[in-house]
């Protein structure tokens, strides 16, 4: 059985693993929301990181946080920063709309570890305390909108603008290689007019350059950061400059360009740039599902013809819905976004929803108000496509010559 230690807050004493640099308010928050399994994203927990150091570098230069204590505060924090105390950040999503829970977490954790560095005992407070010292000058309310940007810049700049990157790289390559391959282009994947395939996945190409444009488009309002605007957008309890002080740290710290935001009341009761950063990743990921879906039905014929003849015609049958009920399950992730769209409009500038992008009951219902007409029209061309699919793969006069032509023309189509 793991050894535990005591720690309080105001509630009272409370057992927490001793193994572990979390405090008793993280401990509260995993006995009072022991629901799903969706933990905190690493990314945030990063973020997070970043936030607590950068403040006890501003609180330090300011003559605010003892110098000693600042120093071992900004070596835990910076661990979290790196990914070594990922380990002490159980929470799930599932807590407080404001975040707190998590921002307890990281504060909890920064000031055990600090305290360790410096000889102290676990779990004392003393002589580094979670909320006089580790939250000094910040809220909930506007640390976990700060955090939110921060894991978002850095998963673009470390991730996602990386990745789209090298797949336009790619894809221009292919545009030169495949110049001067002729192939006849489709229409409702119907035989139409003649094209080169160079000219196919130059339109590829320039998706995947457009959706790097969007997701650099919104970029430059994820790095105003809400930091500094504390409990309610006027700054209670920092000093002036604080704002601009602990952005440029931040800046520092991640090499990311971040900035203080202009308006604190939108930064903390609003996340229109959350918003429309998810609505570029939306469409990056619609462009790249098409690109996908396109070059697995093309690469794919010859399997298709084998697969028709070795499945027989019920078999395929049986394919056909698992292809089509695979594709609802995409359509229905990409139409998720609602629900973000909903959850970014706290009411009465309050802060909701804010760790996790619920589907809960009642943004479930606002969804299914929206999108009900929307998705009777897609039903019924989504179930007119699946007929017309069936009729034609399974189509009674297809012979085993025909299969044969199909296998000869894909490959006579099919580069090398």
């Amino acid at each position: 059985m793991t050894d535990t230690r005591t720690e309080t807050d105001s509630f009272g004493p409370l057992e927490v693993p001793g193994d572990k640099y979390w405090g008793a308010q993280t401990q509260r928050s995993l006995m009072n929301f022991p629901i799903g399994w969706e933990r905190q994203p690493t990314a945030i927990v990063r973020a997070l990181g970043v936030i607590k150091q950068a403040c006890a570098q501003a609180n330090r230069d300011a003559g605010a946080l003892d110098a000693k204590l600042a120093d071992a505060m900004i070596e835990a924090a910076s661990e979290v920063v790196t990914g070594k105390l990922d380990d002490h950040f159980p929470l799930v999503v599932w807590q407080t709309g404001s975040g707190t829970q998590s921002n307890m977490n990281a504060n909890e954790v920064i000031a055990n570890r600090a305290i360790e560095i410096l000889g102290g005992e676990i779990g004392s407070k003393s002589p580094v305390h979670p909320n006089d010292h580790c939250n000094m000058g910040q809220s909930s309310n506007d640390t976990f909108p700060t955090a939110m940007h921060i894991a978002t810049a850095m998963t673009a700049r470390d991730v996602l603008l990386p990745g789209l990157k090298k797949l336009h790289v790619v894809l221009e390559e292919k545009v030169a290689e495949f110049d001067g391959i002729i192939k006849i282009g489709r229409t409702h994947t119907m035989d139409a007019t003649p094209m080169t395939l160079a000219q196919e996945f130059s339109g590829y190409a320039h998706q995947v350059a457009m959706g790097i444009a969007r997701v650099e488009g919104a970029l430059p309002r994820i790095y105003e950061l809400a930091q500094g605007g504390t409990a309610v957008g006027t700054g209670l309890n920092t000093r002036p400059g604080w704002s601009e002080t602990v952005a440029a740290n931040m800046a520092e710290i991640t090499g990311l360009p971040f900035v203080t935001a202009p308006n604190k009341f939108e930064a903390l009761a609003a996340h229109d740039a959350m918003v429309e950063m998810s609505g570029a990743c939306r469409t990056v990921a619609a462009s790249l599902f098409k690109i996908a879906n396109e070059k697995t039905t093309f690469a794919d014929a010859f399997k298709m013809a084998v697969t028709l003849r070795a499945l027989g015609r019920d078999g395929l049958g049986a394919l056909v819905d698992q292809v089509c009920d695979l594709a609802d399950t995409l359509a229905e992730k990409i139409h998720h976004h609602p629900a973000l769209t909903l959850h970014a409009r706290p009411a009465l500038s309050t802060v909701l929803f804010r760790p996790a992008d619920a589907d809960d009951e009642q943004v479930a219902a606002v969804r299914r108000t929206l999108l009900d007409d929307g998705h009777a029209v897609l039903g019924r061309a989504h179930a007119q496509g699946r007929l017309w699919l069936k009729a034609t793969l399974l189509n009674p006069h297809t012979q085993p010559g025909d299969l044969d032509r199909m296998l000869k023309l894909v490959e006579g189509h099919t580069p090398r």
